[in-house]
C-alpha cells in the first residue's frame, strides 16, 4: 500500500474513533439514542469528503431521526475533528444509515426458516 493509502486509512480510522467518542457522551441531541454506532468511514481519495456509516438500533423513525440529528450537528463535529486530529480542514461529513446488521438478521431468519433435506 502506498503512503497516501496508509494516510487515507489512518484518517478514516481516526475520524471513526472520534465521532464514536462524541456519540458516547458529547452530543446531547435527544434524537441520538445510546444505540447509535459508527460502523465505517469511507473517505474520498482527496480526503475532502467522508461518508460516515451509522448503525442505529430501533424503529425506522428513530433511525431516520438519528441520521437527521447527526447531519444537523455536522458543523460542530467537523470543527471538533479539525481540533482533535490537528488537521487544517476536516472533511465534509455525510451520514448514512448502515443497514447491514438488519440485512444479516433477515438472511439468518430466512435460513432458519428454510428446511434442509437430510
Amino acid at each position: 500500500m502506498t503512503v497516501a493509502g496508509h494516510r487515507h486509512q489512518r484518517v478514516a480510522s481516526e475520524i471513526q474513533q472520534e465521532i464514536s467518542a462524541m456519540l458516547a457522551g458529547e452530543l446531547k441531541d435527544p434524537r441520538l439514542s445510546s444505540f447509535a454506532t459508527v460502523t465505517e468511514v469511507r473517505m474520498t481519495p482527496d480526503l475532502k469528503q467522508a461518508k460516515v456509516y451509522v448503525s442505529v438500533l430501533g424503529p425506522e423513525a428513530e433511525q431516520k431521526s438519528a441520521i437527521q440529528a447527526l447531519t444537523a450537528a455536522a458543523g460542530f463535529i467537523r470543527h471538533e475533528l479539525s481540533e482533535r486530529l490537528q488537521i487544517r480542514r476536516a472533511p465534509e461529513l455525510m451520514f448514512v444509515l448502515d443497514r447491514s446488521e438488519e440485512y444479516a438478521q433477515h438472511i439468518n431468519e430466512l435460513l432458519r426458516r428454510t428446511k434442509f433435506p437430510g
